[in-house]
């Protein structure tokens, strides 16, 4: 049994599914939350800005490149993570 879960999007005026692993879903969800946007049209974003061969590797190279943005220092010091911290280092 597969774990990944099928969504329907609609891209400008077609409808189309994608399958993702429910923390991916939970992923794109808060970032929609973030940005004030639908899940269609981050999609559709994605869809005319991707350079990945498919619709669903383009929405999990969007959300590991969004998280990623956010998790510099100058991400963190934008939501006040950050600041002039540094990570904990080994000992």
């Amino acid at each position: 049994m597969s774990t990944l879960i099928s969504r329907n999007v609609t891209l400008s005026d077609r409808r189309t599914s994608i399958r993702l692993e429910p923390e991916m879903w939970e992923a794109l969800n808060e970032i929609c939350d973030r940005e004030t946007r639908s899940v269609h049209e981050i999609c559709a974003q994605i869809d005319r800005e991707r350079t990945q061969s498919g619709l669903t590797a383009g929405v999990r190279v969007f959300i590991l490149n969004y998280f990623r943005s956010a998790a510099t220092e100058d991400g963190h010091a934008m939501v006040s993570h950050g600041g002039n911290s540094k990570a904990p280092t080994s000992q």
